[in-house]
This record gives C-alpha cells, sequence and structure tokens, in this order.
C-alpha cells in the first residue's frame, strides 16, 4: 500500500480562502491514492517489490513469488539450494521457462524406475506420476511423449483428461541384446514411445511386473518428457547413469476455466488489462491466455505491459531507400524523390512512375528531352521485360516442383497417371477469374484455405481454393486432394475441375456448389430448418458418396474429416462430399493404415483416436455423427455447454439406452416424419457409433438401410421395419465411465489395454 506522506505547508493568513484551499489539498493527497489502489487489487496487479526472477529464470506475472505477487494458481516458490544458488518450483515441479505468448511452461519431471536390486534379488521401483486437476495446467499433447527404456519393460500410464476420461495407455520395449541397440533410435527396439490425450491434467506411471527382464541392464525407465529434447543413449539400457535424473517436460496453461468470450464480460477478473493487447483461446480445453497486439511486445497481464515495438530501431525495414518512421504498433516509410508508397502498403516504396514520366515530358518542354526520354523508355521497358523473365523463371520452377509430385503421387496410388486428362489452368487465368483474388469474391475460409468464386473465360462459375500458409504439409495436403479428386467421378462428390501449378502451393479449382454446406442449414436459430424429407435424402446422397469412395472407386479412400461444414449442397439441396485434404487412399483391398491422428473434435472416430488405426469403420463412425446431427438438429460438440451436456454422442446414446429416443429428437421433424422411420435411423445411427470399429456396419450396409428407409418413406412396399422396443434390446451401447459418474463401463481398463494391443501403432 502506497504511503501517504506528510506535506508541510508555510504559514499563511488564516483566511478562509487558504483553509478551503488546504482542505481540498489534503483531500486530493488522501482519496486519489486510497482509489488507485482500490482498482489495483481489482485487477490483481502485483506489488512493484515481488521479484521477477529466481535462479536466473525469469518469473513473469500472472506468475509469482511470495504475497500477492501471482495470480491464483500461479504461485511460484524460489527455495534455496545448498551451493548458494536458488531453484523456482510450481508445486513439486522444477521449472525451467515461462512463455506468455504460448501459455507454455517448461519443467524438469523425475524418470520412474525399476531396478534389479543384486543384494536382495529383487525389484525395487520407483513410480511417480502427477495431478494438475484444480490447477491451471495440462500436460502439451504435441510436444510430450510417453517413452518406456528397457530391454523387456512393458510401461503404462493411467490419465484423465479435460473430458473426466480415465484412459490406459503405454508401449513394449524389449531387445535380444545390447548388442541390437542403436543410439537415437526408439522405435520399440530398447525404447518405446506413444502419445497423450488432448486435455490431459492427471498422469501415473506404472510398470508391469510379470514383464521385466534385466539380462542387458540393471533397470528399466518410463518418463513424460519433451520429444525435441530426447535423444535415445544405448547407455540408458546397460548402466543405471537414469536413476534419480529428471527429464524437461511441457505444461500447458490457461487463465480461468472459461472462454475470451465470456471473460470479457467480467472486467474485474479478466486478465488481458494491458492497453494494445488481446484475448485467445486455450487451444488445450477451456481458458484463455493473453497475447500482446501486432506490433506490441510485453506482458498483456500488466497494466501498460505491452510496449510499442520500435521497428526502425535495429534496422531499415523499408525498400529502395525509404525512411522508417515508427508508429504505434506500426510504422511507415517516407520515400525518396522518385518514389511513392504502395497504393495499399504505407511499408513499401515502389516507383513513381507517373512523376517520372512528367519530369521527362518537362525536360523535353525544354528541349533536352530528346536525349532523356528514349533513355527513360529503354529502361522502362528493360525493367518490365525483367520483371516478366523472373516472374516467369518462378512460375516455371513451381509447376516442375508440383508436377513432378503430383506425377508420383500419382504413380504411387494407382497405375494409371491422369494428370494428361486433368486441366491445369494458369495462374493468369485464375487471377482473371477472381479479379485478382478480390476480398469480395471470398466465399469461406477453413483452416486450409480461402475458397474464391471465380467466373471463367468461357463464363463458367466456378470455386478456387487457395492455400492460407506457404509450408510443405500445406503443399503435401493440396496435392493428396488434386490426386483423390482426379480419380473420383460420383454426382455426390464435388467435381475438381482442374488445379494452377504456378504457385508454391497449388490452387485447385472446383465445380461451383451455390447453397452453403449442411451445417448452414441444418443449425438455424429462429426459423425452421431442413424438412424430414430433406434430411433423409441428405443422408442417403452422402452414404452413396462415402460407399463409392470406400468401394467402388478405383482405389478405396478414407475420407478422415466426414462433418457437415464439409457436405455442399447446389440449388436443389443436392449433397456434395467435399474437402479430401486429410483423406487417405489404400489399394482396394486393404483393410487399413497406422496414421497420425487427424479429424474434427466431436466426429473422430474414438477407436483411431486410441489406435491410430485408420480404416473404413472411422468414417462409418463420423457418419454416425452426422446422423445424429440430422436426428437432433443439435452439434456434435459445444463448447459453451459443460462436459457430457456439450457432447451430441453422450446425450444421444444415453436417451437411446433409457428408452427416452423422443426426447431428443428435432421436435420440427417429429411433426413430419413418421415415428418408426425415426426408430429406423436411430438404430442405424446408434450402429454406426458402437465403440469397436468391428460392431459397427460398413457403408455399403448403411447405404442399403438408408435405400430401404427413404423408399418406405414415398410409400414402396418392403418387409416390416423393427420396432421402438427392438430398438431398446439390439441395442449394445459402451461406455466409458465419467469420473465420479456411478454408472458401470461395459469393458474394462484391460480390456482397451488389448485394443491398444491389437490396433498398435
Amino acid at each position: 500500500m502506497q504511503e501517504i506522506k506528510n506535506a508541510s505547508f508555510h504559514a499563511y493568513t488564516s483566511t478562509a480562502v487558504a483553509l478551503a484551499r488546504l482542505l481540498l489539498f489534503l483531500l486530493l493527497v488522501v482519496v486519489s491514492p486510497s482509489k488507485t489502489i482500490a482498482a489495483e487489487s481489482a485487477k490483481n496487479i502485483p506489488l512493484s517489490k515481488c521479484p521477477d526472477s529466481c535462479g536466473g529464470v525469469p518469473i513473469p506475472y500472472p506468475f509469482g513469488i511470495g504475497p500477492n505477487c501471482f495470480r491464483s494458481g500461479f504461485e511460484v516458490t524460489c527455495n534455496a539450494t545448498n551451493n548458494g544458488t536458488s531453484v523456482p518450483y510450481l508445486g513439486e515441479t522444477i521449472v525451467i521457462n515461462v512463455s506468455l505468448s504460448l501459455g507454455q511452461t517448461r519443467v524438469n519431471m523425475p524418470v520412474s524406475n525399476q531396478c534389479y536390486n543384486s543384494t536382495t534379488k529383487s525389484i525395487d521401483y520407483f513410480q511417480w506420476g502427477n495431478n494438475l486437476n484444480d490447477t491451471p495446467y495440462r500436460f502439451n499433447p504435441e510436444k510430450n511423449k510417453f517413452i518406456v527404456i528397457g530391454c523387456g519393460a512393458l510401461g503404462y500410464l493411467n490419465f484423465t483428461n479435460n473430458h473426466n476420461y480415465n484412459f490406459l495407455g503405454g508401449c513394449i520395449s524389449g531387445c535380444d541384446s545390447s548388442e541390437s541397440l542403436a543410439d537415437g533410435s526408439c522405435s520399440g527396439i530398447g525404447c518405446c514411445q506413444t502419445s497423450i490425450p488432448k486435455g490431459t491434467y492427471t498422469i501415473e506411471f506404472s510398470f508391469h511386473q510379470n514383464f521385466s527382464d534385466f539380462k542387458a541392464g540393471p533397470c528399466n525407465y518410463a518418463m513424460l518428457t519433451e520429444e525435441d529434447g530426447f535423444n535415445f543413449n544405448t547407455k540408458y539400457i546397460t548402466t543405471d547413469m537414469l536413476s534419480g535424473q529428471y527429464k524437461p517436460a511441457v505444461f500447458d496453461w490457461a487463465i480461468a476455466n472459461t472462454t475470451c468470450a465470456t471473460a470479457q464480460t467480467n472486467s474485474s477478473s479478466f486478465a488481458c488489462i494491458s492497453e494494445n493487447s488481446v484475448c485467445v483461446d486455450s487451444s488445450s480445453g477451456l481458458g484463455y491466455i493473453c497475447n500482446c497486439s501486432m506490433g506490441y511486445q510485453g506482458n498483456p497481464y500488466l497494466q501498460g505491459g505491452c510496449k510499442d515495438i520500435d521497428e526502425c530501431a535495429n534496422h531499415n525495414p523499408c525498400s529502395n531507400g525509404g525512411k522508417c518512421h515508427n508508429l504505434p504498433g506500426s510504422y511507415r516509410c517516407s520515400c525518396p524523390f522518385g518514389w511513392r508508397n504502395g497504393q495499399n502498403n504505407l511499408r513499401e516504396c515502389e516507383r513513381n512512375w507517373a512523376l517520372i514520366i512528367g519530369i521527362s515530358i518537362a525536360i523535353g518542354a525544354f528541349g533536352i528531352s530528346a536525349a532523356v526520354l528514349p533513355l527513360l523508355l529503354a529502361f522502362l521497358s528493360l525493367k518490365r521485360r525483367l520483371d516478366i523473365r523472373r516472374n516467369k523463371k518462378l512460375r516455371r520452377k513451381f509447376f516442375e516442383q508440383n508436377y513432378d509430385l503430383l506425377h508420383q503421387r500419382l504413380i504411387s496410388s494407382t497405375t494409371e497417371d491422369t494428370t494428361g486428362r486433368m486441366k491445369i489452368f494458369s495462374i493468369g487465368d485464375l487471377e482473371k477469374a477472381t479479379n485478382k483474388f478480390d476480398q469480395a469474391r471470398i466465399l469461406g475460409c477453413g483452416g486450409h484455405g480461402t475458397v474464391y468464386k471465380g467466373i471463367l473465360s468461357d463464363l463458367r462459375v466456378v470455386a478456387i481454393k487457395r492455400s492460407n500458409i506457404i509450408i510443405q504439409s500445406e503443399i503435401d495436403q493440396f496435392i493428396n486432394e488434386i490426386v483423390i479428386l482426379s480419380q473420383v467421378n460420383h454426382r455426390n462428390v464435388v467435381k475438381l475441375l482442374g488445379c494452377c501449378l504456378e504457385t508454391e502451393v497449388p490452387l485447385l479449382v472446383y465445380e461451383f456448389v451455390s447453397n452453403g454446406t449442411l451445417s448452414d442449414h441444418l443449425h438455424v436459430q429462429g426459423r425452421n430448418s431442413l424438412p424430414w424429407k430433406d434430411r433423409i435424402r441428405i443422408a442417403l446422397e452422402t452414404a452413396r458418396a462415402i460407399s463409392y469412395l470406400h468401394s467402388a472407386a478405383s482405389m478405396s479412400v478414407f475420407h478422415r474429416d466426414l462433418k457437415c461444414t464439409n457436405i455442399l449442397l447446389d440449388d436443389c439441396l443436392t449433397a456434395k462430399l467435399s474437402d479430401f485434404g486429410a483423406s487417405k487412399s489404400v489399394k482396394i483391398d486393404q483393410t487399413g493404415l497406422t496414421t497420425a491422428i487427424q479429424g474434427t473434435y466431436g466426429y473422430l472416430d474414438p477407436e483411431y483416436y486410441y489406435t491410430g488405426r485408420l480404416t473404413e469403420k472411422s468414417d462409418v463412425y463420423s457418419f454416425g455423427v452426422i446422423l445424429a446431427e440430422l436426428l437432433t438438429r443439435k452439434k456434435a460438440f459445444s463448447s459453451s455447454t459443460p462436459s457430457e451436456s456439450g457432447n451430441l454422442i453422450a446425450q444421444f446414446l444415453t436417451v437411446v439406452a433409457e428408452n427416452r429416443l423422443l426426447h431428443i429428437i428435432d421436435s420440427q421433424i417429429l411433426e413430419e416424419g413418421p415415428v418408426e422411420q425415426l426408430e429406423e435411423v436411430a438404430i442405424l445411427t446408434e450402429r454406426c457409433l458402437r465403440l469397436k470399429g468391428e460392431e459397427r456396419p460398413g457403408m455399403k450396409e448403411v447405404e442399403v438401410r438408408l435405400e430401404l428407409i427413404w423408399d418406405s418413406k414415398k410409400g414402396s412396399a418392403h418387409p416390416p421395419m423393427p420396432t421402438s422396443q427392438y430398438l431398446v434390446e439390439q441395442m449394445s451401447i459402451p461406455r466409458i465411465t465419467m469420473v465420479g459418474d456411478d454408472r458401470s463401463r461395459q469393458y474394462s481398463l484391460e480390456e482397451e489395454m488389448l485394443l491398444s494391443a491389437k490396433f498398435g501403432r
């Protein structure tokens, strides 16, 4: 609390005016600081005397050391060591560094071990765990890996994530002898590794006692550690050098347990208090972090913490001799004579040809332009030719790179090379079609690109997809989509008309589908949604497309990202399946493949998520989610509603198991569609959503069932469908029990472990 110093006053004549001035001065001195302190307390601002580091590690707010120095949940203790240095701790975990912009903290975590004691002829254990529940921290799923080391070690860990699901995961490490080991390799021989789910906040390490072998070395080890910082060493097997050691890991952290939109409504607790700061929703679950706005740097959690970056201080970012002038959050360039700022960019200097030509004309008027003007025109002509040549060489380079990559992918995925049949557009064609990619032509933006409406020279209206970022993985995704769609021909799959290979990331040209997405029409507010006859038809058309991809195309294609926003509708509400960037193609007789997890939360097959094994049944599960959305008009997942109530599939399977199906069906289609039809679709939906892929129907069977339901809607004579009582009797719904939930799960953690072993990575 700021102290109020006593003020000394000279003696004045004791008039009423002097006394009033004195009282007013004292009132300002006493009242103003108290208001400031109260406001700061409300904002939870740390005291100015709080330590800002410990042992050379910076400790920025909201982290802090000592009373009134940290935001709730971010207390750091600074412990002295025997050698006179200090070490920062979060609870019992050593802090290595803190990143405000990423919302991450690197920490040192102990290595668990089981070691053979030759004296007692027994095994000694050190098995470690960490519970981050009721804290703002989560284990980062991208940067951390669970690693087991040993020549006969089965290590596993129990973990709990944001949705209060309990999981069991692990891996087996084995080797014949120490001679079979290799430094730097962690692929199962002496060392194995596996991932952890997103949002994990509790982990506990264990070793399987009956699966231990100490012939090659004295100890087996298990750890959760930062993947980039780990390099396997064969000495880890032959010695006990890892016993008692620590390895770095990464925690994600976030403010509060809410979103930015909700947090900003409460100014007294909102953490982003600096001017020129922005709120960013956490990628690891509920919560948010604060960042400084573009052009600013510093601490957004402190009043005035985001400071302007002086872009002009270290180097001159202006081109062509421009002079840099710093602005709040930005800068501008003043250009030398004969140059001017770009039309849309004050940070660039370009030739002011109008001025140069005007000067040339003026000089010519004085009789000397006869010598200058030809030189100027020659210079302009030469520059233009050089620019054209440079751009042509660059386009040729990109074309050759992308064409070679596309050709290789086509040859590797099929015996036929279809590049010769594909329309190849020039970048000039597409710039003309989109008015140089005018923002007014944007149809939509996604995670991988922006889609523009274009009009070709033959007056065809098309959709043109252009990448947002230029990285190799983005190039691979676009090439993958070209490869798949060039070999697919189905009325319910969006048609690829061609591509442009003259840019670093290829541009894709599709048929124009004019009526938005299924999500746009289904999840509407304040008015009726799609009628039942359209919903069941769209489901059937989508099933036909997926069934075709799985079994009727020249190769099997697993879409891997089926969702309502990837189903486009034309003017007649005909379904068109789109967005094949994440899709995988396999040989027609191949049942699946092991690949990195990719998809959309709420639609992702839990078996694929858990095992990494992608099969056609993964698409069946995602299609089951779409069927549930069509039946209920609810979104697959809503982050604005708590836990299980925000998960459509959990709600759907619960009401079906309790014979309360009509409680979740959209009231609009209850009035429109026969209850028998709704029950038949619900039966099919439940089968598609079963936990084990082998219990789900194939897409061909799904297509046939929907055909029968559609025909029965039109009045065709077909055998009677099952009744609602049959629906309840036939459904077997495996559930993963929530923490604290009193319902029993229908299979054990041991069965989950066996499932993981059956579909190993």
